[in-house]
């Protein structure tokens, strides 16, 4: 069955076409103009994937991404007119998966949405045995993080970040080793990519963000997933 794609933008028009574009390359596709039927449709018909605008009519996006994420841990990719930084940075540490800024190639958002839905959907790359680090448990096969036995929700990039810092624990890893770790990573990742997923990982599973003890900067390098001496913390 083909994945089904929700986009929730008021652009009649470009929606059509998206739709359209989708439609032709493998996807189901579907689109509402307000964040209020996204959000019904996403409870009614749990999409594989939504691609949602900044600017809708009756909230913007961001507020919709933080409703979204109250619920469903759908891959989402959002769209904005506004292409500067801070706007990118805000949707990732909000939850999103990936961000194209309008106006954007087809062909680009197509290749985005298969490499968000590929994180998703691929199995654990070096088996499934369960990552336990005291409180903290990471499960591969089922691509869930828990701390106590509750659930942490991350994004699927999230996810695969601390992948790839747990099966390192220890050693310090530059975020250039960290993408090439992470597969199917980001198309045109910029400088502070990393760095905002990475402390949404922190809000997920420290005790104090601020102060992190498990997932620890080393300034000028990158990352190092702590292994503590008692694993009960």
């Amino acid at each position: 069955m083909a994945d089904q794609v929700l986009i929730v933008d008021d652009d009649r028009r470009l929606s059509a076409m998206l739709a359209e574009y989708l439609s032709g390359n493998g996807f189901g596709a579907a689109a509402v103009e307000t964040a209020t039927d996204g959000l019904a449709e996403i409870a009614r018909r749990a999409p594989d994937a939504v691609v949602l605008d900044v600017m809708l009519p009756d909230m913007d996006g961001f507020e919709a991404l933080r409703r979204i994420r109250q619920s469903s841990d759908v891959p989402v990719l959002m769209l904005t007119a506004r292409g500067d930084e801070t706007d990118r940075i805000v949707g990732l540490e909000i939850g999103a998966d990936d961000y194209l800024p309008k106006p954007f190639n087809p062909r680009e958002l197509l290749a985005r949405l298969k490499a968000i839905l590929r994180r998703r959907n691929a199995p654990a790359a070096a088996g499934p045995h369960i990552l336990r680090f005291g409180r903290l448990e990471i499960d591969p096969a089922s691509r869930s993080v828990r701390i106590d036995g509750a659930p942490r929700p991350l994004t699927s990039y999230q996810f695969d970040l601390l992948v790839a810092l747990a099966r390192n624990a220890g050693r310090t890893l530059s975020r250039d080793q960290l993408m090439d770790l992470v597969k199917g990573q980001e198309l045109d990742a910029f400088d502070r990519s990393i760095d905002v997923h990475v402390s949404r990982i922190r809000a997920a599973i420290e005790a104090d963000p601020k102060r992190p003890r498990r997932i620890v900067t080393v300034r000028g390098v990158g990352y190092v997933f702590a292994r503590f001496q008692d694993e009960d913390r």
